[in-house]
């Protein structure tokens, strides 16, 4: 691991917290996020302290911006600056070991919380329940609606803004680390993968995990995913998570069993000449006259195509 340079505020010696939030970021700007939990500072009373890490983004007025910011926030607040890019799983597994309250709740800086009592509702549930694993479920209340990132609005849409009461039917498999509290104990006892590089799945790979030992709840306390893609970004990323969702067919063979990306995956497996027609699904997805339905089961398909070789 690199050696970090830590920036701590004038509340986050005497903090006591009940509740971290941790914040891990890679050229994005986390500022904006940062500014809108402050807000929240009086009416958590102490209970919540803030973890921000720069993986590795090597720009130094963001830096110096970010240390302003930490040090004059009113939450209790440390800023973690990376040298050298770690991954998302080593990054995370960091931000813990720098968290001092009983829960940690992983939030990715392009999340914006949907209203103002975003810490609060996280604080209350963990004085009131402590539970192991609870997640807040996110939307696309406040994202961007350019044309360009049409496509991603409608997949996710689909298939990760879903209702809580239909996210705790399969509690493992709606777990993402944008809105996900964990509690100490749970963590130490299943830390994230550090196999698990690139983009994608490690989060699902840990719930699998978890869930085999602990409870896994939902509850609606939304947060906006802001960093919607365009098809191309989208693409390379599922080009990245093939081989993580090679790890988890193996590790969890009888839940992903049950996931429609492996139920098609096998299918396509089976078709002659997939090596070919592959390409011509994310050309697909591309197309801007084609009704953006076609182009999201398309993209759909591409990246069924693409886990169809760790399927058997």
């Amino acid at each position: 691991m690199t050696r970090p340079v830590l920036t701590d505020n004038a509340a986050w010696k005497r903090a006591r917290p009940a509740v971290s939030v941790l914040i891990p970021f890679l050229r994005d700007n986390p500022t904006e996020l940062l500014a809108l939990l402050d807000e929240e500072a009086a009416s958590v009373s102490g209970a919540v302290e803030v973890v921000v890490m720069d993986d590795g983004t090597g720009d130094a007025v963001l830096t110096d911006q970010l240390r302003a910011q930490i040090q004059g926030m009113a939450l209790p607040a440390r800023l973690i600056t990376l040298t050298k890019n770690e991954g998302r799983s080593k990054g995370r597994n960091r931000l813990a070991k720098a968290a001092r309250g009983g829960s940690y709740l992983f939030l990715d800086s392009d999340m914006r919380p949907d209203h103002r009592r975003f810490l609060k509702d996280w604080a209350d549930l963990v004085a009131r329940e402590d539970p192991a694993v609870a997640f807040g479920g996110f939307s696309l209340l406040q994202a961007p609606e350019d044309r360009k990132f049409q496509v991603h609005r409608a997949m996710a849409n689909k298939s990760e803004c879903i209702p809580y009461m239909d996210r705790a039917r399969q509690p493992e498999k709606y777990v993402y680390t944008s809105n996900l509290l964990v509690r100490r104990d749970v963590f130490e006892a299943e830390a994230f993968d550090a196999s698990f590089t690139g983009w994608g799945w490690e989060d699902v790979e840990w719930a699998m995990r978890v869930s085999r030992r602990f409870t896994v709840v939902h509850l609606d306390n939304p947060a906006t995913h802001m960093g919607l893609d365009t098809v191309e970004a989208l693409a390379r990323k599922y080009e990245q998570s093939a081989p993580n969702f090679a790890r988890v067919v193996g590790r969890h063979p009888d839940i992903i069993a049950a996931y429609p990306s492996y139920r098609v995956a096998k299918l396509l497996r089976r078709l002659p000449g997939l090596d070919r027609i592959r390409p011509l699904m994310r050309r697909a997805a591309s197309i801007d006259w084609l009704p953006v339905t076609a182009r999201a089961f398309s993209l759909r398909l591409y990246r069924a195509a693409l886990y169809a070789e760790a399927v058997q």
